[in-house]
């Protein structure tokens, strides 16, 4: 399983409705939060291993109306 954490930055007046169409349109989203500064929201995903981080990002995360640029950041290990 690879884990994956995605940046988004939206246009303006759009990042509820983009984090409602990724927690309801992209099975492999786990978690969507907003939050401030440069990117509006910060969404963590879990892929197969088998899955291409960049065909997923392109093809299922950043076709979504109103999402302007993204940033993917690969996780490695989680801590407990």
């Amino acid at each position: 399983m690879q884990t994956i954490f995605i940046m988004i930055k939206c246009e303006l007046g759009k990042a509820y409705p983009v984090a409602d169409a990724l927690v309801e349109s992209v099975e492999q989203v786990s978690e969507v939060h907003s939050t401030s500064g440069e990117y509006d929201l910060l969404v963590k995903c879990y892929l197969q291993d088998s899955d291409d981080i960049g065909h997923f990002v392109n093809e299922n995360v950043q076709t979504l109306p109103g999402i302007k640029d993204t940033f993917t950041l690969i996780a490695f290990k989680a801590f407990s």
